[in-house]
């Protein structure tokens, strides 16, 4: 009797602790992508064939209205032969504007985002996503970025460019990269709500870095990407393109994954965002 008590003691036991992790997830904020439009999100390093094939047929073809925004660099001018702007020059792209500034009284002027009130695209180079924030966070320019994906445009990044996509920003110190959470630098623009992005995970080893941040931030999804490779998302859907993999952070998944919390995708699977679960093949 006493043995059938106490076996009953612990499944109770369990199923209350179940109902508590289902009762946490379903009341923390959901992680959510774009109502319209497309992100084409890269981790770093070389950019393969298909993801500029990706980015361009989510834009409306090479011809489309292309915004590039190198102020991730630490360079106080950029003009036509900066690197970014070459680079889709030779993908194929035949209008390409260059949109930059350090002063964020410059970026709420109307004058400045004139650019941006036909663009197809948008492009965010690699460098330092903290200067990205300090430039736009709060203007008429970020307004501006979210209208071009309430258009159905697409929005993407490389590197401080995917990161800058997250609502969260990690390595947002302007003392260094190796700050994951930086008071005053933790904001992003928010293209996946409820989300941290990081990037050159596996080439950098940086795959248990973002691991702090979700057990700080449980409401966060983390989003961490290797180098060529991209996340592309439309509406709640995440797919991986390119050469290796993403990793998918939740805190929920502690008790089940153990330390290290994370679902891995490769090239071709799908992730939803909203329910964070793996997607099964199409």
């Amino acid at each position: 009797m006493k043995r059938r008590f106490f076996f009953a003691f612990i499944a109770a036991a369990l199923l209350l602790q179940g109902c508590a992790t289902a009762d946490t997830s379903a009341k923390r904020p959901a992680t959510l992508g774009p109502a319209n439009g497309s992100l084409v999100i890269v981790g770093g390093g070389g950019m393969p064939e298909m993801i500029f094939d990706r980015f361009f047929e989510a834009a409306g073809g090479h011809d489309a209205k292309l915004v590039v925004v190198p102020s991730t660099g630490s360079d106080a001018d950029y003009d036509e032969s900066t690197s970014s702007v070459k680079m889709f020059k030779r993908a194929g792209a035949t209008n390409v504007h260059l949109l930059h500034t350090r002063d964020p009284k410059v970026a709420d002027t109307d004058e400045f985002v004139a650019v941006l009130r036909d663009a197809k695209a948008v492009w965010f180079a690699g460098g330092r996503q903290w200067r990205l924030a300090d430039a736009y966070l709060g203007t008429k320019t970020e307004a501006a970025f979210h209208d071009v994906l309430k258009r159905g445009g697409v929005i993407g990044g490389s590197s401080a460019g995917a990161t800058i996509q997250g609502s969260y920003l990690v390595r947002g110190a302007p003392e260094g990269n190796q700050i994951m959470m930086s008071p005053g630098h933790e904001q992003g623009f928010g293209y996946i709500r409820n989300s941290a992005i990081d990037q050159h995970l596996l080439a950098r080893k940086r795959e248990n870095d973002l691991l702090p941040v979700i057990r700080k931030h449980p409401h966060l999804l983390g989003i961490g990407i290797d180098e060529s490779t991209a996340l592309f998302v439309r509406g709640n859907t995440a797919e991986v393109i390119g050469k290796s993999k993403v990793l998918f952070y939740d805190i929920a998944l502690e008790k089940t994954l153990g330390e290290k919390f994370y679902t891995t995708l490769g090239p071709g699977e799908r992730y939803d965002l909203k329910s964070r679960h793996k997607l099964p093949a199409k």
